[in-house]
């Protein structure tokens, strides 16, 4: 088999399985473990997979660039974004992460919700701006462009003075054996700073979210109190995290 058969091959099983075991295709085909990983290799630095031990994942299209983001699922991170706003009770205090999904969830804030709202993302702070009954607090620092919010130690120092109900947890990847991923280390290390803040923290994840991983990991499944979706019911991977005791709100 050619290279360009084997890699349309892995394609075609991350599609399928949601993640490929380079031991096993290699047994499968009767060639190299080490074949099967230079396979691995090229589709990662082409975008196509995340590499983890021993194989590879679904890599996750939601590590575009922001504007690109937000084209990206609308429909669907409209649907979590109405879901999770539900979950925001009257007289609350909320972490609101940054991204397109999050934006979507600050759009869908009812008018009539009395709320504090914290982020650190200027995007969604600005899009609250227009909220007649909710209080803004918006941390500081340098400003991560690929998301639009603010990173790194002075975003982090700022967080800790803050006592939250609630955070909505924007991630780029949502996967079994992966967890919860986003593509940047500074970014990943902000939102743990911000879940620790937090008493509750629910994860917003769009349907292309789920099954894939990205490069960092953000916090395990079982830091989080649940994950609001779009995905199907009958999707393996919801499947799959329901069965690990990961409570899923259907969007």
């Amino acid at each position: 088999m050619l290279a360009a058969q084997r890699r349309t091959l892995l394609l075609d099983r991350l599609a399928r399985d949601r993640r490929v075991v380079a031991k096993d295709i290699a047994a499968e085909l009767g060639i190299s473990e080490d074949s099967i990983r230079r396979d691995l290799r090229d589709l990662a630095a082409a975008g196509l997979c995340q590499r983890v031990y021993g194989g590879a994942l679904p890599a996750s299209p939601a590590t575009a660039d922001y504007a690109t983001r937000g084209a990206v699922s609308v429909d669907g991170k409209r649907r979590v974004a109405a879901k999770a706003a539900e979950l925001v009770r009257p007289g609350a205090t909320v972490i609101l992460d940054g991204g397109t999904t999050a934006l979507a969830v600050a759009h869908a804030l009812p008018d009539e919700l009395h709320a504090t709202v914290v982020t650190h993302s200027p995007t969604v702070a600005a899009a609250l701006g227009e909220h007649p009954h909710v209080e803004i607090y918006l941390l500081g620092g340098r400003v991560f462009k690929h998301s639009m919010v603010a990173c790194g130690a002075a975003a982090v120092e700022a967080a800790q003075s803050v006592h939250a109900d609630l955070f909505l947890l924007g991630v780029t990847g949502v996967h079994p054996e992966a967890g919860l991923t986003t593509g940047d280390a500074d970014e990943a290390a902000m939102k743990r700073a911000l879940s620790r803040r937090a008493a509750d923290t629910i994860v917003l994840a769009s349907a292309e979210k789920v099954g894939a991983a990205s490069r960092f990991a953000v916090l395990a499944l079982d830091a989080v109190a649940g994950i609001v979706t779009d995905a199907p019911a009958g999707d393996d991977t919801v499947r799959r995290l329901g069965e690990a005791g990961v409570p899923i709100v259907h969007a």
